[in-house]
């Protein structure tokens, strides 16, 4: 056998294959991106910086990661195209040297009831399968043991063709065993409805006794009620028969003829429960939420206490422990239960179940259980549950896009996260992150800082290069990366106090506290301590309770800051004035609306499997509205012109002279001091980043008459430099006699507060204790707890 010999020692030259290393961008124009072009190392860690709204998810997100997943999406068959979302090509002149991106981004998980932390990561159906092979007594498949499936039994005869003009009826029999408690439907609550809320007893039904939305006197839902002929509309409610009582409240679907019309008459319960209980409770619009929130109490379900499960899945067991024993386990004691099972037979199973539930708790959400809703998680731990299913994947030479992955973490959880990013790194991956906070830009390769401003005065590179480089540049995030806020020297005196006794909610250990009110209270602790807990739990959501939180804001590409603050309602009443027309001429949603677009401002042409084509409408050129609308002015501009203002232009422009109108003024106000003042009036809301959706939400309540503001993380997607101009917001609120509680990991809030509640002193069933409450100076000066050492370090103590 022979050994090929090489005689040349110089090594060989560089491949042409392994040139392609760099992803180049050149000349996009996506949103506020002028002309951008950059060039990417592959296989590092690229961290792109710069204020809110400067262009940095447009580029990473609108740009890299939609042109890699609509090129994924092409090499899909033509059938398989028509069920997938239409991606349109992002504005951008080149795009080279992409790779397959997987995007793990801030967007809530679906807060559908039946949507767990276990049904989300496939846990939930590994664990199912698990009991359906070991549990004693066995009691079916897999969906004997799930809550969204319901126990069918049915029976019947069929009819089999037997060819030749012969056919035989057979009878079959079916059954199938479900795991769903028949009492919530797999829920885990019931809704009781308080029926005081829903109408007056005392009136009748020509008085128009309803309390509940949409059921107003001339409206056909009251007319069916009043025309079915059940019940004689001039009886008082409380007067009625036990028959006439359950027709009214419960009787089922039944057809009624009314003026010649066939409708359909349905009791007040099941229709209430139909119309506003089948939805998602933040999709309700402001009225029906408060209706809801008012009429329905949920209490956990009697029969299964809230484990969603019938009596029969949860008779089957793993030794001790049923399925839903060990759904409710936080997931470390979980993974140490399932490590202890030796199982030949299902081995392979218990092995990707260990990993899963192995990756929960190397990212930092061992505290969570698999039985815990997914709609109830931040905005932070919804992303890292997302990372879970990427953590041991095969797949090397991918794109992750990360969108500010340390959300929602302590200072203490930020290094777990850096070296999760380094990992997927080193197996060979790119990894692209949009983030502020200074320890995830120190572990940067390469560094790219857009700028200089947000909105129009952005999408431009203010710089590309090293964390040094940074360092030594002139853009706002170099001069503001090493920026340290100190301890108050003096802090607040409060003028009360908030009592908050014994309370137990989630992983709360019987807590007593008494939070301060007059000034500036920060309410801080590792990830899963019991913070939201104790606060959004046990704080009543009373008059003069002012919660801000992270949950979306819900709107269509026609929403936008004008509309979601109320801003336009001023506005067009303003127009109207001055033209002496209708106000609904200025809503782009009502009679001023372009006919040939509808008022969207685009014309959108659905081309079937392939990509849709949005056009500007070449009717109104964009504006939206009809031309004879554009001819009313007010202080010499047109509708179009004032929504393409910035905030701070319309602010002047309402503030003085001809236009001057006081309550756009003060909306406008808001908006300013949240530091939205570069977004324009009309831009859609579905280009909002999370931090800008937050503070616009803040701006809306800033004139709220509340005395207690709530706000959970409102640093979340704020650059450095903006993080002063919120603390100057939050004091400006105290100085004007509000109480102001704060959720917050940010050390540069704690330190600017006036009095800390620390909880921990770890995650779950480690947390849930109160371990510091004092002023910011106390916590450093003891050192006490994990904030305490982290503090101490952030001010340099």
């Amino acid at each position: 056998m022979s050994m090929a010999t090489t005689t040349d020692t110089q090594s060989p030259a560089l491949h042409v294959a392994d040139s392609h290393d760099l992803i180049r961008v050149h000349g996009a124009r996506e949103n506020n991106l002028k002309d951008v072009s950059v060039e990417i190392p592959k296989r590092r860690l690229t961290v792109f910086t710069g204020v809110s709204g400067s262009g940095k998810s447009s580029l990473v997100f609108d740009t890299i990661a939609a042109e890699s997943q609509r090129l994924i999406n092409e090499t899909y068959s033509a059938f398989v195209q028509g069920f997938m979302p239409t991606l349109a090509r992002p504005e951008v002149d080149v795009l080279d040297g992409l790779t397959t991106a997987i995007t793990v981004d801030q967007q809530r998980m679906g807060s559908d009831p039946r949507s767990t932390v276990g049904t989300a990561t496939d846990a939930n159906a590994m664990l199912r399968i698990l009991f359906s092979r070991l549990g004693k007594p066995h009691i079916g498949p897999p969906g004997a043991y799930s809550f969204n499936v319901a126990s069918v039994s049915a029976s019947g005869g069929i009819t089999v063709d037997r060819g030749t003009d012969k056919t035989k009826t057979e009878k079959v029999t079916f059954s199938r065993t479900g795991g769903m408690c028949t009492h919530c439907e797999g829920r885990g609550t019931v809704s009781d409805i308080d029926l005081t809320q829903l109408y007056d007893d005392s009136k009748s039904l020509s008085e128009d006794p309803f309390t509940i939305p949409t059921y107003t006197g001339g409206g056909w839902v009251v007319r069916v009620i009043t025309e079915s002929g059940f019940f004689d509309p001039d009886k008082p409610i409380r007067e009625y028969t036990k028959k006439e009582r359950h027709d009214f409240l419960y009787r089922e679907p039944t057809k009624v003829k009314i003026n010649g019309v066939n409708l359909t008459y349905e009791g007040l319960i099941p229709k209430i429960q139909k119309t506003f209980l089948s939805k998602d409770r933040e999709s309700m619009q402001p009225h029906i939420r408060a209706f809801v929130d008012r009429a329905v109490t949920f209490t956990e379900c009697p029969e299964c206490d809230g484990t969603r499960l019938s009596e029969l899945a949860r008779s089957s067991r793993i030794g001790k422990v049923n399925i839903a024993d060990a759904c409710v386990m936080e997931i470390r004691d979980l993974a140490e239960w399932i490590r202890g099972l030796e199982e030949p037979s299902v081995a392979p199973l218990l092995t990707a179940l260990q990993h899963t539930l192995d990756s929960f708790v190397e990212i930092g959400l061992g505290y969570l259980s698999l039985d815990r809703p997914s709609g109830t998680l931040s905005g932070g731990e919804a992303q890292r549950v997302k990372m879970i299913r990427h953590l041991g994947s095969s797949l090397t030479d991918v794109t992750y896009v990360f969108d500010e992955p340390t959300i929602g973490l302590h200072p203490h959880d930020i290094q777990r996260m850096n070296d999760l990013l380094l990992r997927l790194r080193d197996k060979g991956n790119t990894v692209l992150v949009v983030e502020h906070k200074p320890e995830t830009i120190a572990i940067a390769d390469h560094v790219v800082d857009l700028g200089p401003g947000a909105g129009t005065a952005g999408g431009t590179v203010c710089f590309e290069g090293t964390l040094e480089g940074l360092r030594a540049s002139d853009t706002v995030t170099g001069r503001h990366l090493d920026d340290r806020a100190s301890v108050k020297e003096t802090v607040r005196k409060p003028t009360g106090t908030l009592e908050i006794r014994g309370a137990t909610a989630n992983n709360l250990q019987n807590v007593d506290v008494d939070i301060p009110l007059g000034v500036l209270t920060v309410v801080t602790g590792v990830a899963g301590s019991g913070k939201s807990s104790l606060i959004h739990g046990s704080i009543p959501a009373r008059e003069g309770v002012v919660s801000v939180d992270q949950t979306a804001i819900r709107g269509s590409r026609r929403s936008n800051p004008a509309t979601y603050t109320g801003l336009l309602e001023p506005i067009r009443k303003a127009f109207a004035k001055a033209n002496g027309v209708k106000p609904a001429l200025f809503s782009a949603n009502s009679e001023g609306a372009c006919p040939t677009c509808n008022g969207a401002g685009v014309v959108y042409t659905d081309l079937g499997m392939m990509a849709g084509v949005s056009t500007t409408c070449e009717e109104c050129e964009g504006k939206r509205f009809e031309a004879s609308v554009l001819e009313h002015h007010l202080g010499g501009r047109d509708i179009s012109e004032v929504l393409a203002m910035s905030v701070t232009e319309a602010e002047e422009f309402f503030g003085a002279g001809e236009a001057r109108t006081p309550a756009a003024h003060k909306i406008l106000g808001h908006l300013a001091d949240v530091g939205l003042g570069y977004l324009t009036l009309g831009q859609p809301l579905t280009t909002l980043s999370g931090g800008e959706r937050q503070r616009l939400k803040l701006a809306t309540h800033m004139g709220d008459k509340g005395g207690i503001y709530v706000l959970d993380e409102p640093t979340t997607g704020l650059h450095l430099a903006d993080v002063e101009q919120l603390l100057g917001l939050l004091d400006r609120l105290v100085d004007t006699g509000k109480s102001v509680i704060v959720i917050e990991h940010h050390q540069a809030v704690m330190a600017h507060a006036d009095w800390i509640i620390d909880l921990g002193p770890g995650a779950g069933h480690d947390g849930g204790r109160i371990v510091f409450e004092g002023t910011p100076a106390d916590l450093v000066a003891a050192r006490s707890t994990l904030t305490g050492e982290h503090l101490a370090t952030y001010v340099g103590a």
